[in-house]
């Protein structure tokens, strides 16, 4: 459903849009939990990454994965420390050959051996032809780079990365677990799940303190008939959205605003989503991307560092989860549109 009427608003809920502006050092994020006993020393961190450093794509190498500069000035540090906050940028490189091309090139080469031989080649000999023309096709390869935004919070023992990917994310932190001595991570859970929590706040039309509910909200149903609701630029504070709730849907995204100065989207998998900082938050939007780094690092940083804790205290508070990140995991190749979506360097 998408709708485009509005109706009167209720307490909590948005009634016009703010005003938004941009600043990109993060949109999409996953939150983590920093295990102890990790003791961070930005000299010893920055030396250890510097082991995992970018190295671009050989001609016949699919995928290249490593950390560079988040200043981006060559030979700069891996690390840069704003306030306390340490920033850091991870980029992936990959090739894409299309799946006709290399299937085609794949008939051709069997219909070759066939005409020359007599016989068809077999499911193993199909399979390392494949390999062969994909190994002799990768230097003719299109490239696409992502470059994924990390900070660090060694104080509050948080890690952030720009990702809505999970297998993106889980890339960047087995990097960090093998460079890091002793450091792990687990992804934050609450006391209350997310979805239950924006049931709970549609149903009773009521934001928890601090927050405003915005105009843009997902349901689905749980039953058989995974029958899915969408509501974009229109007022939730209505009878519909609630009985849509009381007949068994859930929340699996919505639209909020913490204070009137970071709007996001909550997932039900505490993903946050679509941030953006509104007018009044950002005092330096002019001049060169390189001279605003601080700037924007700084607005990122303080206003999700003070918005995070917040939206977990509406959400009950941090479950105990014992289970940590700490073994890496093998690193999961995210597609190229992921790749261009998750692409937000600072």
């Amino acid at each position: 459903m998408e709708a485009e009427a509005g109706t009167p608003t209720m307490a909590g809920f948005a009634n016009q849009p703010p005003r938004k502006v941009s600043v990109s050092v993060f949109k999409n994020v996953i939150v983590y939990r920093i295990e102890a006993p990790w003791s961070p020393s930005l000299t010893d961190a920055e030396n250890a990454l510097a082991e995992q450093r970018f190295v671009p794509c050989a001609p016949s190498q699919e995928k290249s994965a490593g950390w560079v500069e988040p200043r981006g000035q060559e030979h700069g540090p891996l690390i840069e420390s704003v306030g306390g906050q340490w920033l850091l940028e991870f980029m992936i490189e990959a090739k894409t050959l299309p799946g006709s091309v290399v299937r085609r090139k794949v008939d051709e080469r069997c219909a070759q051996i066939e005409a020359t031989t007599g016989r068809k080649p077999g499911k193993k000999e199909k399979r390392d032809l494949k390999e062969d023309i994909t190994h002799e096709l990768l230097p003719m390869a299109f490239t696409r780079h992502a470059r994924v935004a990390v900070w660090i919070d060694p104080q509050e023992r948080r890690l952030v990365i720009n990702a809505s990917n999970a297998a993106r994310a889980d890339e960047i932190v087995t990097s960090l677990v093998k460079a890091l001595e002793g450091f792990a991570v687990t992804q934050i859970n609450t006391q209350i799940e997310p979805a239950t929590a924006m049931s709970n706040w549609l149903s009773s039309q009521e934001a928890p303190p601090g927050f405003t509910i915005d105009r843009e909200c997902e349901l689905k149903a749980t039953d058989e008939s995974k029958s899915v609701v969408r509501y974009a630029k229109h007022a939730l504070d209505i009878e519909e959205v609630r009985q849509h709730i009381a007949d068994g849907k859930r929340p699996t995204r919505l639209a909020m605003t913490w204070e009137d100065r970071v709007s996001f989207e909550l997932s039900e998998t505490m993903q946050l989503r679509k941030i953006v900082f509104i007018e009044g938050t950002d005092a330096a939007q002019d001049g060169k991307k390189e001279d605003n780094f601080d700037a924007d690092a700084a607005i990122a940083t303080g206003e999700l560092g003070e918005m995070v804790p917040a939206l977990l205290e509406a959400l009950g508070g941090e479950a105990a989860f014992t289970a940590a990140l700490a073994e890496p995991a093998a690193p999961a190749v995210a597609s190229a549109t992921s790749a261009e979506a998750d692409d937000a360097p600072f």
